[in-house]
């Protein structure tokens, strides 16, 4: 089972407020390098992606711990956080630097328990963790999910094929993008552990197998 936090749950508002924060962190990140962004030209580098992203993943987060009996607050908490340092750190050093952008929001923002703002940060700096996730406090495991889901499906077929504009790749080579979404989706499956992550993993699946048949069957050549 999750943690135990009996104090008021987080108003919309504050949530509403905390990706106010992060959006904004992650905008100034960009501004402020030298060059005008790192590879700010790439989407994937951008606030507005990033944030995005963030977003995303809090909301399958949150559905995740309800469902299976996570505390919300924290895990949800810990999702609009657990990219806040993403454009400005190294990749190996963002999940130790966004746990403490959000240690410091949480004391100056609210009057927050230190047992909430532990967990939050404990499930941040932990998201990137490559073990089993059941290793894990089911908060953090219900974030790692959420990571993991963000890029499958719909959302992930969507990413790649944008991508495909960017590496000036023409659309024959549709298929080859849509199949690394579904390797990502058959690898984000292998690893998540709760019920309901699991679920979502293969709904997703499905709909990247359907669009490569599509793409298949559309277009003379694609997958011989």
């Amino acid at each position: 089972m999750g943690v135990e936090i009996t104090e008021p749950e987080i108003s919309e508002a504050e949530y509403a407020e905390m990706e106010r924060f992060v959006f904004e962190y992650l905008s100034a990140s960009v501004e402020k390098e030298d060059d005008g962004g790192r590879m700010r030209w790439y989407p994937w580098h951008s606030a507005e992606y990033r944030h995005n992203h963030i977003r995303n993943v809090a909301e399958l987060a949150a559905d995740i711990a309800q469902a299976e009996g996570a505390n919300v607050d924290v895990t949800r908490t810990a999702a609009i956080f657990h990219d806040v340092a993403k454009l400005e750190t190294a990749q190996d050093r963002h999940a130790e630097a966004g746990a403490r952008i959000a240690r410091e929001y949480l004391a100056a923002q609210g009057d927050y328990p230190s047992s909430f703002v532990d967990q939050v940060c404990r499930a941040v700096e932990n998201h990137s963790y490559q073990g089993p996730v059941t290793d894990l406090p089911l908060e953090t495991q219900c974030l790692i999910e959420a990571d993991l889901l963000d890029k499958v499906g719909a959302n992930g077929t969507a990413l790649m094929l944008l991508r495909m504009g960017y590496e000036s790749r023409v659309h024959m080579d549709a298929d080859e993008m849509v199949s690394r979404v579904l390797e990502r989706g058959v690898d984000a499956a292998e690893r998540v552990e709760s019920q309901t992550a699991t679920d979502i993993a293969h709904r997703r699946l499905k709909r990247v197998k359907w669009f490569r048949e599509w793409l298949e069957d559309e277009i003379a050549g694609m997958g011989e």
